[in-house]
């Protein structure tokens, strides 16, 4: 993809960083030589400045519960971040709601809540130029994918202990050997395909913007970036409720499992 120049060149000791951590870290080629890798820390400082937002609007709705009263129940009247954060959790909680019902939706919001927020606000990197979204390159996404794909295994377990794998299994044993290596394959397919698809429509939106601004920076950019703030909350959207949907498979699967064989004996 190339490196490239944004906002964070310009803090001090960034360049010396960047050819420090090239010598251990960058790859000479990444498996044909002809298509070399570049190097470049832009996606870190992007995963940072996410992380510390979310941290910065955590710190200000603690202080408002810490304080009590109706400071902690009644919202500002004027917008801030506290009603932002919480106009964007009690988004999130009411999709997990309907897809995992009320009790899932409140055990798993920590989760799928911090997942949803660094999508979103590392998405929207995207519309201000100068930055890169660190959705746009594939670590973070595989790293995101990866922790959904573990978790949702450790959630199985945790609820229906080492028979969640019965499931692997399928419903005859005649079928076994042919279900265990499709389900493998199913379960891999997932983090794979919910880092391809978030990295490819980001990188796709970052780099069309980023062309508008470049050749015609006034007005003409306005419809891409209207467009962009969809793809913003789309790509968000998607990545989260898949989420939810392989999470609530993983807890509930063999609910649905034992309705079964309960009906098969009546």
């Amino acid at each position: 993809m190339g490196e490239e120049t944004t906002w964070f060149s310009l803090l001090p000791g960034v360049k010396n960083l960047e050819a420090f951590s090239r010598q251990y870290l960058a790859r000479t080629q990444v498996g044909i030589a002809q298509f070399p890798s570049s190097f470049s820390l832009t996606h870190v400082f992007g995963v940072v400045l996410v992380l510390i937002l979310g941290t910065f609007g955590a710190l200000i709705f603690y202080r408002a519960m810490a304080k009590g009263g109706e400071h902690a129940i009644v919202p500002p009247t004027r917008l801030n971040v506290r009603n932002i954060f919480e106009l964007f959790a009690d988004a999130v909680y009411g999709v997990m709601e309907s897809v995992m019902g009320a009790k899932n939706a409140r055990q798993y919001l920590p989760l799928i809540g911090t997942i949803a927020f660094f999508i979103f606000f590392s998405n929207c990197l995207a519309l201000i130029p100068g930055f890169v979204p660190p959705t746009a390159v594939l670590k973070p996404n595989a790293a995101l994918a990866l922790t959904v794909f573990v978790m949702t295994h450790v959630y199985g377990v945790r609820q229906h202990g080492l028979s969640y794998f019965k499931h692997f299994l399928g419903p005859v044993i005649w079928l076994a050997p042919f279900m265990v290596l499709i389900e493998i394959i199913s379960h891999i397919a997932r983090p794979v395909s919910l880092s391809i698809r978030l990295l490819g429509n980001m990188f796709a939106d970052h780099k069309v913007v980023g062309v508008f601004f470049t050749l015609v920076p006034i007005l003409v950019p306005v419809p891409f970036l209207i467009l962009g703030v969809l793809v913003c909350i789309i790509q968000a959207f998607v990545f989260t409720l898949l989420a939810m949907v392989y999470i609530q498979g993983a807890v509930a699967e063999h609910d649905h499992g034992d309705e079964a064989h309960a009906h098969e004996a009546h």
